[in-house]
């Protein structure tokens, strides 16, 4: 994995590894920092005896420790400020000049040796401490007289003296540097065990320690002043304070250091008209005693503390007085200084919490660590009820019980998880999707829960260190390099009890993960708590930087109050929804956390928003957005409802939609309990705006919802009950919920109807009861088309606005104040989108545009984007990382303000500004940017194709790797960007035109050059490593009739996963397509010989052999197109067989067949096709084979391609849409083939006709297979289908249990079946007894089981009559329940959980054969479109024609444990229940429709009995 293309700061295991291995750390080395989950961040506070303890060796230990801090060192020569080049890899490193707070520090110090500052002076603070190796400022002389002076001692090897000499030494530097102090009035510290010199290899003021095993030994160093001070020791005793010893922090060092201190405070009226002198004493090695210098007076100069000379002496004494009225005026004025400072608290709470805004709204979301809280602070935290909470690492195993977590639970529903749920290896998507992290707070128990019965108890501290640290370092890592963006997120701690050890190691691993402090914070009520923990938590981070991002001494109450005082929405316990009796209910804000599929639309929505803390600038911000082309938002209308903001337009379309709602609310107008209702919009037109205007004026008088496609539709279906029926008494009274679904495929929209019908029959309401009403917005680029598929129940929204909207338009337009670049979408929309009018706007900002600068570039690649790709977008995280703005300062370093860090909206250009507009995800509120209208950014694309074309700006796209090495939305970029190559445009998703492959693939082909679409999809190809675009380019090659390439690239799409159907599909296309062209060129001559054959014979050979290995493709749940391609394949082969001189001619066809049929080769071809003759022999088989597994599919599912097929882009656009009416067509064509032509006088006898001729002529009218026999039916002319059937019948021999197989004997009585619906008075019919009669073979009980069509005809022709009788014969319900029995072990469940069974028939009122109703006698009751005969089918409103309800007949039956059955006298048959019927919960009697499948028999319109 390339290390060297991203920030040390953001790499994971794979990069660190990749880098020791370029270094030369020994691979087994390597992989063992690779288990310990050894990232970037880590490797930054690696140190030598974690090494050790991993068992690496000294060596190898220096050299990475040595190659580390070469890395995370300062490079003087990049220069932040340097604008990158455009050309070339040049420009690829520019960009990676801009670089994370983790790889910047000061040019005074290095990585390892972080700045500390002092103990405060003359304070007693017990949680104090230092860490190893910090460097505190240089030593100091006397700035005033307050602020100490400050001299360091390191006592390297004094402190390896004896306890006696030690405790001289010590008060010898005491003694000296106080009587210094004393003179000089200054305060000052002398420190014991940090570095003084500066010839070692420590730094001056390096924090070294020193080991202390008696500190009685430093205290009674003080026993000397009253022989040091002799006349003066009481003064001495009092300035001089006892040493304080703060621990030495070392991660390293199991024993424990010391720094001693030593303050000295000189007051005034201690030392006033005095001066001190000192004898200091040493120890004397000859006599073993200890003894004192001369007296001497002492000063302090500079950071020195000479002698006072006798020439110094007399100007010294006379300094005195002005000195001691300095002192004095310095105490005094420190002491008001103190009494009237107060830190503002409230405003730094607020500035850290909003990043400096005014308010705390949605924008940022709020990560929470916290321990236990006690009573009376659980009752200051509703602050915390509206902030946006991503997750909380609670470290108190009771909070679900009585703390935090079950305080938080009185107001949303939470996701309670532990450390180990966050230890994710996989996709992120799923993994965020599994534990539904964007759409409700997680808890994380950190130590447990002491309420949970599984393996998740409380531990202590240590238990805690060895077995769960590891997972919570794995836990942050994953969130703030996986899951959410930097500067998206706060990390707030709330102190409430003691601070221990896990809760500072979770500061560690955010300040690691987050490269610094910015963007946490720390709340501690007790200073007590904070000091503690500050001591603790500057391993990481200077106590500076502690302070400045910390919040101590602030009651929890106070908290509590402030942040709640700029909160945009207030704490509301309750909120309201519309009830059946024209009240309302009250919806509690845990229940509708629960419904998290659905964003609910309150009576009372955004009532809660507190106006006041809005200031007006945001109010114009929210309506400039949405003018701006930003979806709009509930709180645009909630704020125009208050006049707070300017009126919504509301367009045409919105009275249509309102007045279809309307008929619909009265009870005479109702049909069934599901409606749909349909918006279809041109981009930008207003379509989602008119969509939520009706949600928005209709929340009052329906339940509405907007529904989040991210949910499947059960679950979307369990919630939309749920709000249904929240507070009502009477369901049959309930209102309907009105559910917004947004841009959704059909399958989604067809799966939630039907789950919503299930759930309607299930709880047993009316049918005309109104219950839900399905409002679909969907884009269109014709949206006037889209309205004929369904056009009682469908609205156009276009751009083109009536003569009242124009005047609405242009009243707007007078009464907005915004500049009119500000609001283009808006300004565009009054235009019409008339294309001159975006023509000039866009030619008017691109004037003056750098085309070599990154801001134009990353103009082109949106533009690109949002051109070809609909809904896409750039994260905000993208564009800062291409424009190199990935630059965090830390606070702490002096020199940061001179790189201050510019934010993505203040770099942008101008022209940038204009076009794009700026998007925040309503479930992650990550950020990003599009061009604010796809009509821009196709003239963008336009007016610059001069500079570059599309090709070159895709080209530059997909070679970008910073862009795709970004990790931050990187899923929807390369889906996003894949998309461009490979997804077409489709009618039926509203597009103006089926494309044969994608826009942009298109439009390169035709404006610019072939090869050059050919080299963009190979780098894609290299980028993607996808067989779907791989895929893509060989078909792009070979409709060009580039077939060597084409076959080269299928097959490598053929080796890459996922082994799907349609790609292996394609490589026999490629083969088809081959062998078409080279066929259509040999037509060309006047002879056709063998030899000229041979190669494209291979050809269309080597196709039917990738097709059958298609074929053998689990994945998919139709009819596979495979098999189509090989009947093709093989017609045309035969067609070019005939096609040869010796086969040409009559004689020549009989010598064909004998050559295809028998083991018969003529000379002619002998040696020629000497490598096909088995293969050709086989053809035959091969193609009938092939049509019998496509009559078989379409005989048991429905046929129509749903919307995920659609997605399916890669498959072939001129995929078979009409299989069965193709399927009759190649089956004639394949009879004909094999048929012996007659001459046109000659009688068809079926006497003397052979039996291959009569199974080719009976093949030939279409009788056989199920397939064609059924086909036949759906003729609008009943008489032509009746008379082809006779024909066909008349070809079967008269004694038809002797000269059938049982494949013709199924055809044949198929056939009869198929004349008794289309012409029931025909003389050819057998009667239903004969027919039972012929079905005696299939009677047999054998271990090879007969077709499944075999079965069927018993189901149908052995139905008794009368279900509840008991006159059908035993043997007769034992035939067709066994039969059923059959049926029902091969249920394919995918196609009956998506209701695609194909039901051939249905059981009429009346007796013998009439009681068996084909499908197409219920069709043709059902009018109107597709689309609406669709819906009808759907939503069971055909089973309320009367004509159809005089023609079938309903059956009594019974559910149990969630079965539905009908019983036969003895025997109990189970019924597949389809489309709306769906079964009861509880055990009930029912009556149905009932339908036969080659699944089994099916029930429709289930009803539980009266």
């Amino acid at each position: 994995m390339d290390h060297s293309s991203i920030p040390c700061s953001d790499w994971n295991e794979h990069h660190v590894s990749s880098w020791l291995k370029a270094i030369g750390i020994k691979p087994e080395h390597i992989e063992k920092l690779e288990k310990e989950e050894v990232t970037g961040p880590v490797l930054r506070h690696v140190s030598k005896s974690y090494l050790k303890e991993l068992g690496f060796g000294g060596g190898q230990i220096q050299l990475l420790l040595c190659k580390r801090d070469e890395l995370f060192a300062p490079d003087k020569s990049k220069t932040i400020n340097k604008r990158p080049c455009f050309d070339g890899e040049g420009r690829e490193d520019a960009k990676h000049e801009a670089v994370s707070s983790s790889d910047v520090t000061s040019p005074e110090t290095s990585v390892s040796s972080p700045q500390c500052r002092y103990r405060k002076f003359n304070n007693n603070d017990e949680h104090f401490s230092y860490i190893k190796h910090a460097i505190l400022p240089p030593e100091t002389g006397i700035d005033n007289l307050i602020t100490p002076c400050h001299e360091y001692k390191s006592l390297e090897n004094a402190c390896k003296l004896e306890p006696r000499k030690l405790k001289i030494k010590f008060a010898s530097e005491v003694i000296r540097f106080a009587c210094a102090c004393m003179n000089m009035r200054a305060n000052g510290t002398i420190h014991f065990g940090v570095m003084d010199k500066t010839k070692t290899s420590y730094k001056h003021g390096e924090i070294i320690g020193i080991p202390i095993e008696d500190k009685e030994v430093f205290e009674d160093a003080l026993d000397y002043i009253e022989n040091c001070f002799p006349t003066q020791h009481s003064d001495a005793r009092q300035c001089i304070k006892t040493p304080k010893f703060i621990p030495v922090i070392d991660k390293d060092c199991q024993t424990q250091n010391w720094i001693v201190e030593v303050d000295v405070v000189p007051m005034v009226n201690i030392v006033r008209d005095k001066l001190y002198s000192a004898r200091i004493p040493k120890f004397n090695e000859k006599t073993n005693k200890v003894e004192y210098e001369q007296k001497a007076y002492y000063q302090r100069v500079g950071p020195n503390t000479p002698r006072i000379t006798e020439d110094e002496l007399v100007r010294f004494i006379q300094a005195l007085k002005d000195v001691d009225q300095k002192r004095e005026w310095e105490e005094n004025n420190q002491n008001q200084i103190q009494a009237h400072f107060k830190e503002d608290l409230g405003r730094k709470l607020l500035v850290l919490l909003t990043h400096g805004k005014k308010y705390i709204d949605n924008t940022l979301r709020y990560i929470m660590v916290s321990n236990r809280f006690d009573q009376e602070n659980l009752q200051n935290t509703k602050f915390l009820a509206h902030m946006n909470i991503f997750c909380v690492f609670d470290y108190d195993p009771d909070s679900k019980l009585s703390g935090l977590c079950h305080n938080y639970q009185e107001h949303h529903a939470v996701n309670l998880h532990f450390l180990h749920d966050y230890d994710h290896r996989g996709n992120t998507a799923d993994f965020v999707k599994k534990l539904q992290l964007y759409d409700r707070t997680s808890w994380i128990f950190c130590n447990g829960r002491s309420d949970y019965m599984g393996r998740e108890s409380p531990c202590d501290e240590k238990t805690w260190i060895k077995n769960k640290k590891k997972l919570l370092k794995r836990a942050v890592s994953v969130i703030c390099n996986e899951i959410l963006p930097k500067r998206s997120f706060v990390v707030l701690f709330i102190l409430t009890s003691d601070v221990e050890q896990p809760l500072v190691d979770t500061f560690h691993e955010f300040y690691a993960e987050m490269s610094g402090h910015e963007d946490i914070v720390i709340i501690s009520e007790s200073r007590d708590n904070y000091k503690k923990w500050s001591s603790l938590a500057q391993v990481s981070c200077s106590m500076d930087v502690l302070e400045q991002i910390s919040i101590a001494g602030m009651p929890m109450s106070h908290v509590d109050a402030t942040v709640q005082s700029i909160q945009l929405t207030s704490l509301q316990a309750t909120r309201r929804l519309p009830v059946s009796n024209n009240g309302v209910c009250f919806l509690k804000p845990v229940d509708e956390d629960s419904m998290i599929s659905l964003e609910v639309v309150r009576v009372d929505q955004c009532d809660e928003t507190n106006v006041h803390v809005m200031e007006q600038e945001q109010i114009q911000k929210i309506e400039q957005y949405f003018y701006q082309g930003g979806k709009i938002d509930w709180m645009n209308l909630w704020l125009a409802d208050r006049n707070r903001c300017g009126q919504v337009i509301k367009r045409d379309a919105y009275a249509e939609i309102n007045k279809m709602l309307e008929d619909l609310e009265r009870a005479d107008s109702l049909k069934r309990s599901i409606e749909n209702i349909n918006i279809y919009h041109e981009p930008g037109s207003g379509g989602s705006t008119v969509a939520r205007q009706i949600l928005w004026n209709w929340r009052k008088k329906m339940r509405c919802a907007v529904v989040k496609q991210s949910y499947q539709a059960s679950t979307v279906c369990e919630h939309a009950v749920q709000l249904w029926n929240y507070e009502e008494v009477d369901k049959n009274v309930c209102l309907p919920v009105l559910l917004l679904l947004e841009d959704c495929n059909t399958d989604y929209q067809d799966d939630l109807r039907r789950e919503l019908s299930n759930a309607v029959t299930t709880m047993k309401i009316s049918p005309s009861k109104l219950c839900f009403i399905i409002l679909c917005c969907k884009r269109s680029l014709d949206p006037e088309r889209m309205c004929k598929t369904l056009p009682l129940r469908t609205v156009g929204v276009t751009h083109k606005l009536s003569s009242e909207e124009k005047k609405l338009f242009s009243k707007k337009a007078e009464s907005l104040k915004f500049e009119p670049e500000f609001i283009l979408t808006f300004v565009l929309m009054s235009k019409e989108f008339e294309q001159s009018y975006v023509t000039d706007f866009v030619e008017n900002l691109l004037k003056e545009i750098d085309h070599s600068s990154l801001q134009t570039q990353l103009i082109k690649f949106v533009a690109l984007l949002n051109s070809h790709i609909e809904d896409s977008y750039m994260s905000v995280s993208h564009c800062e990382a291409f424009l190199g703005l990935g630059i965090h300062m830390d606070k702490c370093l002096t020199w940061a303000d001179e790189v201050r860090y510019r934010t993505f909206e203040n770099f942008l250009s101008e022209q940038a500004r204009f076009f794009f507009i700026q998007l925040k995800s309503s479930e992650t509120h990550i950020s990003s940017v599009r061009i604010i209208h796809y009509l821009i950014a196709k003239e963008i694309l336009k007016q610059l194709s001069s500079y570059q074309s599309q090709s070159e700006i895709a080209m530059s796209l997909l070679k970008d790797n910073v862009l795709f090495d970004n990790r931050f939305g990187r899923d929807d970029f390369r889906k996003f960007v894949r998309d461009l190559f490979i997804k077409r445009t489709k009618k039926s998703k509203g597009d103006p035109k089926n494309s044969w492959f994608s826009p942009l693939i298109e439009h390169i082909c035709e404006t610019e050059d072939l090869e050059k679409a050919i080299d963009l999809l190979k780098v894609a190809c290299t980028r993607f490593e996808d067989a779907f675009v791989a895929q893509q380019l060989a078909r792009l090659l070979y409709e060009n009739k580039r077939f060597v390439e084409a076959e080269i690239w299928a097959k490598k799409a053929k080796s890459r996963p996922p082994q799907h159907t349609y790609i292996l599909d394609t490589l026999g296309q490629v083969y088809k397509k081959w062998f078409y062209d080279k066929y259509e060129d040999i037509r060309k001559k006047d002879s056709i010989e063998p030899n000229n054959v041979t190669d494209i014979i291979d050809t269309a050979l080597k196709g039917i052999n990738a097709f059958r290995e298609s074929e053998k493709c689990p994945h998919t749940d139709s009819v596979n197109n495979s098999y189509f391609g090989e009947v093709d394949i093989g017609c045309r082969l035969l067609d070019l067989l005939s096609s040869v001189d010796i086969f040409s001619t009559k004689v020549g066809k009989r010598k064909l067949l004998d050559y295809l049929l028998t083991n018969y080769i003529p000379e002619e071809v002998q040696k020629p096709w000497q490598m096909f003759h088995g293969l050709l022999k086989g053809l035959k088989n091969s193609i009938r084979k092939a049509l019998e597994c496509i009559c078989e599919d379409l005989a048991r599912f429905q046929n129509y391609s749903s919307e995920e097929e659609e997605e399916l882009v890669e498959g072939e656009p001129d995929k078979v849409n009409n299989p069965r009416k193709w399927l009759f067509r190649k089956s004639s064509v394949y009879a004909r083939f094999f048929s012996i032509d007659n001459e046109p006088d000659e009688a068809v006898d079926t006497k003397t006709v052979s039996l291959f001729r009569r199974q080719m002529k009976i093949f030939e009218l279409g009788g056989g297979n199920v397939t064609t026999i059924l086909y036949l039916l759906s003729d609008k002319k009943k008489h032509s289908a009746g008379a082809r059937l006779e024909e066909i019948i008349s070809l079967f021999p008269a004694d038809l249990n002797k000269d059938l197989d049982q494949t013709e004997l199924i055809n044949f009585i198929f056939c009869q079946i198929a004349l008794s619906c289309a012409s029931p008075g025909s003389r050819k019919l057998l009667s239903i007894e004969k027919l039972q009669d012929l079905c005696k073979p299939f009677h047999i009980e054998r271990r090879t089981p007969f077709p499944e069509t075999a079965y069927f005809l018993l189901s149908l022709l052995f139905w008794p009559e009368d279900s509840m009788s008991s006159v059908p014969s035993q043997a007769s319900i034992k035939i067709c329940t066994k039969a059923i029995k059959h049926l029902h072990s091969d249920v394919k469940s995918a196609a009956t959980g998506k209701g695609r069974i194909f039901t051939h028939f249905f059981l009429g009122k009346e007796s013998g054969l009439k009681k068996i109703v084909h499908k197409t006698t219920i069709e043709k009751f059902c009018k109107g479109t597709l689309s609406e005969r669709r819906l009808r089918w759907q939503g069971g409103e055909v089973w309320t024609n009367s004509d159809i309800v005089q023609l079938l007949k309903r059956v009594a039956g019974y559910t149990e444990d969630g079965n539905l059955f009908i019983r036969i006298s003895d025997h109990n048959i189970r019924v597949i229940p389809l489309f709306s019927a769906s079964l009861p919960s509880s055990n009930e009697n029912v009556t149905f429709y009932l339908g036969f499948s080659l699944h089994g028999v099916v029930a429709f319109d289930i009803e539980v009995a009266k």
